[in-house]
């Protein structure tokens, strides 16, 4: 049943599946789809007694939890606009966006309300603990009102994580957002005795969209941990839930890949050998498959990988591994999804065709490569930025076309392969185009590297890499022989790395993309609260030569 408006939406999973867990704290509390009725009419009530009235924003700054779902149900279904912010903002940021979307209300987990200062909190309304929905602060008493929201009212400001400049906030209505679950349920049908284990932040769209949006609308529970979703803490997490769906971005199942799969693939010369034919590489997949899919819990009949492009190594192995697993496509701008391909429909490289009401083609095309930017018509496209309409007119056309920023190319079948951002195309010295993400995808196939980028450093191209540590202790079973000490053996081991790196890349890659330099980094990438890597600060490094001497921080660029 396509919904509308969140209103319809909830009230109507409330009243039909009443009785059925909606959300659960692992180790913690259950909550039916009735009670999470009494809860939001909890809060409303309280947004009410501070003066609130319908329109007005209210920013929802907290951990996953069952009270985050409950929360955000609350606003959009008052009329009220919600304006979730990632947990990975930092107090200043928040204290911005506070201000910028003229919040007057904040649901706040206790850890993150300390981040906040104090100066942004004495200007709301009202302060909600979204722990037990008890008032943390409140400035103002009053008679607040709420209406039943309409179709093209607006429900959220999304403020995006933006790699390459200030955050913006997304203005998506409530038709926009309750359609989307439609979609995910026309491309993959969930129904009683599916489950989902939400890892990722609830404030990210892709997870507030498809991991508690589309599940609530079904009837389906969705289970939380109270902390951080390490290896230590997801395994057990996976084999009590049993989830038969879970949304990741990359990076979990690339760590995974690499740690559990690759590194035992190449832990010694002959299976390393052996590893590289094609026929005994998909048999060691299927057999490292079988035992993951144990991991996952079982019951896994759908793993959502969105947020980033995945490596093409990394997603071999899914679809060798015969994991039921799904490419997604999407912008926060979009609701997500734009294009997603479904378990066993997959090819390695694509995100697959469009999804249900969206259209999807290319501007720009290059007739040599047959690559162009990825513009997109669906009824979740964003109304604008919010307070910004220059960057809106930049991004939605006057036919109401939403231009991506993003490159990419059709095969055969219609699925669509994304190249690269726009923005970080290089121009090379004969004007050729170069997408550094194309080279990264050769850097991410090597055993040792944990994440890579490749930027222009005065006219040169740069890779920077982190390196797998543990991968490369592995290799190093003789280093008393040669060195004084097991760190001076992998420093040195790193060095002879970056050599051997670049002559792998410049030997798969074509002459205009041949790297000069491969740089280790001894720290992690700085990344977005949605963890993607923030490519601009990698460009024109002002301290590159103390980090090829490892002296240099890239907190201080």
């Amino acid at each position: 049943m396509a919904f509308k408006t969140f209103y319809d939406l909830v009230h109507t999973s409330i009243e039909k599946f009443a009785d059925r867990v909606a959300f659960s704290m692992l180790d913690g509390e259950e909550l039916t789809f009735k009670e999470v009725g009494n809860r939001i009419e909890k809060v409303q009530k309280t947004l009410l007694s501070a003066g609130l009235q319908a329109g007005d924003k209210v920013a929802l700054y907290s951990s996953s939890m069952p009270n985050w779902g409950v929360s955000y149900f609350a606003v959009v279904t008052a009329g009220m606009v919600v304006v979730p912010i990632l947990p990975g903002f930092s107090g200043e940021e928040v204290a911005k966006i506070l201000d910028h979307s003229e919040s007057k209300a904040l649901l706040v987990s206790d850890k993150l309300y300390t981040q906040i200062p104090k100066e942004a909190i004495g200007k709301l309304n009202i302060v909600v603990r979204t722990k037990n929905l008890k008032v943390l602060t409140q400035k103002v008493e009053g008679e607040g009102s709420m209406k039943i929201p309409q179709p093209g009212d607006l429900a959220s400001i999304i403020y995006t994580s933006g790699t390459t400049s200030s955050p913006k906030g997304v203005m998506h209505t409530q038709e926009a957002l309750s359609l989307h679950a439609e979609i995910c349920q026309i491309l993959f049908p969930i129904a009683e005795g599916d489950s989902f284990l939400s890892v990722l932040p609830m404030s990210h769209v892709y997870e507030c969209s498809l991991g508690l949006i589309f599940p609530f609308s079904q009837g389906v529970p969705v289970y939380y941990l109270d902390r951080p979703p390490v290896a230590s803490v997801l395994v057990p997490a996976m084999k009590r839930v049993k989830p038969t769906v879970m949304l990741i971005v990359p990076l979990i199942v690339e760590k995974i890949f690499r740690s559990q799969v690759l590194s035992k693939f190449t832990s010694n010369k002959v299976l390393a050998l052996a590893y590289k034919f094609s026929p005994v590489r998909k048999l060691l997949h299927k057999v490292a498959g079988k035992k993951l899919y144990e991991v996952f819990g079982g019951r896994l009949r759908f793993l959502g990988v969105g947020g980033a492009k995945v490596d093409a190594q990394t997603e071999r192995f899914l679809i060798e591994g015969r994991i039921p697993h799904g490419i997604g496509y999407g912008l926060t701008e979009t609701a997500p999804l734009l294009a997603g391909a479904v378990p066993m429909k997959q090819e390695v490289g694509s995100t697959g065709p469009a999804v249900p009401f969206v259209e999807l083609r290319l501007d720009n095309i290059n007739p040599q490569t047959g690559q162009g930017e990825v513009v997109a018509k669906t009824p979740c496209c964003m109304v604008g930025y919010y307070k910004n309409p220059e960057a809106t007119a930049e991004v939605i056309d006057a036919d109401g076309w939403f231009h991506t920023g993003d490159l990419g190319k059709f095969d055969k079948e219609n699925r669509l392969h994304i190249k690269g951002r726009l923005k970080n195309m290089i121009l090379g010295p004969g004007g050729e185009n170069i997408y550094p993400e194309d080279i990264e995808s050769v850097l991410s196939e090597h055993a040792c590297i944990e994440e890579a980028l490749v930027t222009e450093q005065q006219g040169r191209l740069v890779a920077f890499v982190h390196f797998n540590t543990e991968q490369i202790e592995r290799q190093l079973a003789d280093w008393r022989a040669e060195w004084k000490t097991k760190q001076e053996a992998i420093e040195a081991k790193s060095k002879q790395l970056c050599v051997e790196i670049q002559e792998y890349v410049n030997q798969k890659v074509n002459k205009f993309s041949h790297l000069s330099e491969v740089i280790e980094l001894k720290e992690d990438f700085i990344k977005t609260p949605s963890m993607k890597i923030r490519r601009f600060l990698y460009n024109n490094l002002k301290t590159l030569n103390q980090i090829r001497e490892g002296k240099g921080s890239m907190i201080s660029l």
